[in-house]
């Protein structure tokens, strides 16, 4: 360990002794800051032999469940890799923060026009030049949240670096 860094750790250690651990409520508005302040998220699904496969997209701050909607090209890889597996994630990075949010969760395809109009952001616009019948909608129902930010106070497990998680119940919701 370089000698510089030694105060650092033992501050860190130090203080995550003396403060209780956050509530349920202080990570979600933790990770609706860290969200706000990220430019763009990051969707990771699996291929058939198991592989990662990650693209950043544009996607809507999640609502009071957590839930996130985002549009894609109904002919992308992407669509064919969430109907075989619909589990996904979501990262977001705040680099002023520092911080992140990861949201692992279930994803469901929407192609219904009245949901799609529903849930339809005017920055998917330049994306998709005849609105919502040019895309497909996903949304992310959450079963698993994790939640780094250092104003915030959550700066993980000085140990394992273990973030601060947020478990979901089985369908989704808060």
């Amino acid at each position: 360990m370089r000698l510089w860094a030694l105060p650092l750790v033992l501050s860190v250690a130090a203080s995550s002794c003396l403060t209780a651990q956050p509530t349920r409520e202080e990570v979600m508005e933790a990770a609706r800051a860290v969200v706000a302040a990220a430019p763009f998220a990051s969707l990771a699904t699996v291929d058939s032999l198991g592989r990662p496969d990650v693209r950043v997209m544009d996607a809507v701050a999640p609502d009071s469940a957590f839930v996130v909607w985002l549009a894609t090209n109904p002919r992308s890889r992407k669509v064919e890799l969430i109907r075989a597996r619909p589990v996904v994630a979501l990262h977001w990075v705040d680099p002023a923060g520092p911080g992140y949010v990861t949201l692992v969760g279930r994803a469901r395809l929407v192609d219904d026009p009245a949901e799609k109009r529903a849930h339809w952001t005017a920055s998917w616009d330049p994306f998709y030049p005849l609105g919502p019948d040019d895309a497909l909608l996903m949304e992310v129902v959450p079963l698993r949240l994790e939640v780094i930010s250092i104003p915030a106070g959550l700066e993980g497990d000085p140990d394992t670096w273990r973030a601060e998680v947020v478990e979901f119940e089985a369908g989704g919701g808060v």
